[in-house]
């Protein structure tokens, strides 16, 4: 009955491995615009030569949000009294497709479990500190949708196969400044379980189905109830996905769909002793997104309870941008889904020897691998952490790549002399800004992700390399990086010399004339920075020395002439 009804509610077309639905003219009428948009959370791609959904939904975000300025007493209307008055409860469940190519199980008829798939699964609960369980059972979890034919997601229910764990976020990782230095979060439990077909929603009312993904393993990453900040839940999951990413347990993050998050939220009065009554936003895709849902539905609930209403436990949807969550559907419950163990499923047995040997192989975490970026490299830790979890790890990598051709090139220059410590640390700190924030800002204003061989490492270190030997000003070596950003294949010592970019150096001389004639005119300023200790101000004798220069002065040179004409130490 129940597939007899959802056919008659939508025709069913097979296209390849694609299911596409076209809705009714019937349900079409009876759509509301909330239900339209709490079905675009289903929405992971657009259609070939169409302008993507999600640029679509982030359009009309952002043109909301443009709208809804100056209309509240602050954010979404909840002003600080009224906010400082309730505690809010979050609890996260992550899943997270292992890196695996095979599926979950067989596809023979009563289904055989693939002991492949539980090995990257045991490497993300080892470093959750989770206690991994020798013996655990599959369950079925009943329900009826077009991304579950089946009727049933097999899940790990009852008897998961790894359990309480923790994860430590530090004030670093972007916690709320509410849970200071440091917050510990406990991780219940991890399970494995199957993943649904892929639902690609093709607006207004057209719906495609991908299968190929159907049991693919998941693991689902269940926290307890202990964040109190909405920032602080959205550090958990960006701290908890470069784990698994560091430890080559998962495909991808957020950004290429292999880890999405649905979050518990409840509020209470801070006299009040136990939880209020949770609603659990689904499908939330990006670290953005959970903040913003989170702070949303709480906002929502201290409104409603406020005004003397009750908060129904139900699942609820939040789109891009938007400052309300939308209800889609009651909360299922235990009795709901009707858990009940796979009868043709036998217990998942995992042997002590076999959990021993890969904690014996897991590599660094990235809680370790910045704390050595900022000891060895003399990296500051916001931009050590930034390097370890932007894009998969892949600009560490990149970093990494930069160094060793630094180093290489550098030791073709001036022999192999030994480097040392503070040399190291200085250029190590160089190229991570490079790295960092001048391919961020290209990458940023071309709006293209981030490729290892956009600018070949040995280019960027050549272009760094010619700007510490003064060859270059800075100017220029943007320049040169911009230029081979943009596709330009010559060497970079060619482009150099074709467009005679390299620097002619002035005599000491010229450097001490410009800087006079600025004090000159400037008199108020250097009796600031003479007599009341205003260093900072020597910034805009800079400036104005490299405006004047028109790319011949060297910064370094500049500074250290200002310096000595106002007698100020090196």
């Amino acid at each position: 009955m129940l597939i007899a009804s959802f056919r008659h509610a939508r025709r069913i077309h097979c296209l390849g491995h694609f299911i596409r639905w076209h809705h009714c003219e019937a349900w079409r009428a009876s759509l509301t615009n909330a239900a339209l948009d709490a079905r675009r959370l289903l929405q992971t791609q657009a259609s070939a030569g169409d302008v993507p959904f999600r640029k679509q939904l982030k359009d009309e975000a952002k043109q909301r949000k443009d709208n809804a300025k100056g209309t509240g007493p602050t954010e979404n209307g909840i002003d600080d009294a009224n906010l400082a008055a309730w505690e809010l409860t979050v609890g996260l469940e992550i899943h997270a497709q292992l890196n695996t190519e095979r599926k979950l199980f067989s596809g023979k008829s009563l289904g055989q479990f693939q002991k492949g798939t539980v090995l990257p699964a045991i490497r993300a609960a080892l470093a959750l500190k989770c206690q991994i369980q020798y013996r655990s059972q599959f369950d079925r979890k009943h329900y009826f949708y077009a991304d579950q034919p089946a009727g049933y997601q097999i899940t790990q229910y009852y008897h998961p196969f790894a359990t309480s764990g923790n994860i430590t976020l530090h004030d670093s990782d972007g916690i709320a400044a509410e849970d200071g230095r440091s917050v510990e979060i406990g991780i219940q439990q991890v399970q494995l379980e199957q993943d649904t077909a892929k639902t690609v929603l093709q607006p207004p009312y057209e719906a495609m189905l991908d299968f190929n993904r159907v049991s693919h393993p998941l693991i689902e990453i269940i926290t307890l109830p202990q964040i109190r900040q909405a920032q602080t839940a959205a550090a958990c999951v960006k701290k908890i996905q470069a784990l698994l990413q560091s430890v080559n347990a998962v495909t991808a993050g957020m950004e290429l769909g292999g880890l999405r998050a649905d979050v518990n939220v409840s509020v209470r009065r801070r006299d009040q002793t136990s939880l209020g009554q949770r609603t659990e936003i689904k499908n939330l895709s990006s670290i953005k997104a959970i903040e913003e849902a989170i702070i949303a539905e709480r906002n929502r609930q201290i409104s409603v309870l406020e005004s003397g209403g009750i908060i129904e436990g139900e699942t609820r949807g939040w789109t891009l941008g938007s400052s309300d969550t939308v209800k889609l559907r009651g909360k299922e419950g235990e009795v709901d889904y009707r858990y009940m163990p796979d009868p043709d499923l036998g217990p998942l047995l995992i042997s002590n020897e076999l959990i021993t040997k890969i904690a014996e192989t897991l590599p660094q975490s990235p809680d370790q691998i910045a704390e050595e970026l900022v000891e060895y490299h003399g990296l500051t830790m916001k931009d050590a952490k930034t390097l370890v979890e932007l894009d998969d790890g892949m600009r560490l990598d990149y970093f990494d790549l930069v160094r060793a051709d630094f180093v290489a090139l550098r030791s073709q220059i001036e022999g192999n002399s030994a480097i040392n410590a503070t040399d190291e640390k200085e250029w190590s700190v160089i190229i991570a800004n490079w790295v960092l924030h001048e391919m961020g800002g290209l990458l940023s204003a071309s709006g293209t992700a981030f490729c290892v061989d956009r600018v070949p490492a040995k280019d960027l270190a050549c272009i760094i390399l010619m700007l510490e030997m003064e060859r270059i000003t800075g100017r220029t070596a943007k320049q040169l990086l911009a230029k081979k950003f943009q596709g330009d294949t010559r060497e970079t010592e060619t482009i150099v010399k074709d467009e005679n970019l390299e620097l002619v150096h002035l005599p000491e001389e010229e450097y001490i004339s410009m800087a006079r004639e600025l004090f000159d005119a400037h008199p108020v300023m250097v009796a600031q920075i003479k007599d009341k200790g205003q260093i900072g101000k020597i910034g805009f004798f800079m400036g104005q020395m490299m405006r004047k220069g028109k790319g011949k002065m060297v910064a370094q040179r500049a500074e250290a002439t200002l310096k000595k004409l106002l007698g100020l130490p090196k």
